[in-house]
């Protein structure tokens, strides 16, 4: 896999404000009973949902041969995924549920995932040939994975927490803070890759057209 070095104004925006982050306590700011941690949570689920529906437009458009097909629909079950996870499979907004359907759907999701990649040549051709020609761009990449292993330090207490969460008051919105540029950062991955694929796609269309 190739590297691009770049840093965007986007992902340089993204950088800056997962800084920021953990002084966010050291304002002072009313939680207003937990409101805005839910307003975050909120729109988090909603960008993932945007996220699977846009990459499921491109993967049903005109043009796309099988495998990257394949693929990019396989992508829209990773959306959906976090989306699950990100609402408990649904206990946020429907906490009265019974627990069995909860976990049916997260066996379900997950399930699809990790089968459709074990059961689809198609699939797996697809990932591995990503896997060594396709672009990373290098800092939006680590700025998700960082952003990912903050969140989840801050979560569950791990060794380096303290670094960024410096009210204990503020865990549940310093967690969902460090899961936006994670969220943002996994967007701008996946529509470089389209906007890469999108142009060659048109390319081989129109080579194709000239020596029609």
């Amino acid at each position: 896999m190739k590297l691009d070095t770049r840093l965007t104004p986007v992902t340089a925006c993204l950088i800056v404000l997962a800084v920021l982050f953990p002084f966010i306590p050291d304002l002072h700011l009313s939680l207003f009973s937990e409101r805005v941690v839910a307003v975050v949570e909120n729109a988090q689920a909603a960008w993932l949902l945007f996220g699977a529906v846009f990459t499921l437009c491109y993967a049903r458009s005109a043009g796309l041969a099988e495998r990257p097909r394949t693929f990019w629909l396989w992508a829209v079950v990773w959306w959906l995924v976090l989306f699950g996870r990100s609402v408990s499979w649904g206990r946020e907004y429907f906490p009265e549920g019974p627990k069995l359907l909860f976990r049916v759907i997260s066996v379900v999701l997950i399930g699809t995932l990790v089968l459709w990649l074990v059961f689809s040549k198609a699939l797996r051709q697809e990932v591995m040939a990503r896997l060594r020609s396709e672009t990373l761009p290098l800092w939006t990449a680590a700025l998700v994975v960082c952003s990912f292993l903050i969140s989840d330090a801050v979560e569950h207490h791990r060794l380096l927490a303290p670094l960024f969460l410096h009210n204990p008051l503020y865990q549940d919105l310093i967690e969902e803070l460090y899961e936006i540029p994670f969220m943002v950062g996994l967007f701008i991955i996946v529509c470089t890759m389209l906007a890469r694929e999108k142009r060659a796609v048109h390319s081989e269309t129109g080579s194709a057209q000239r020596h029609a």
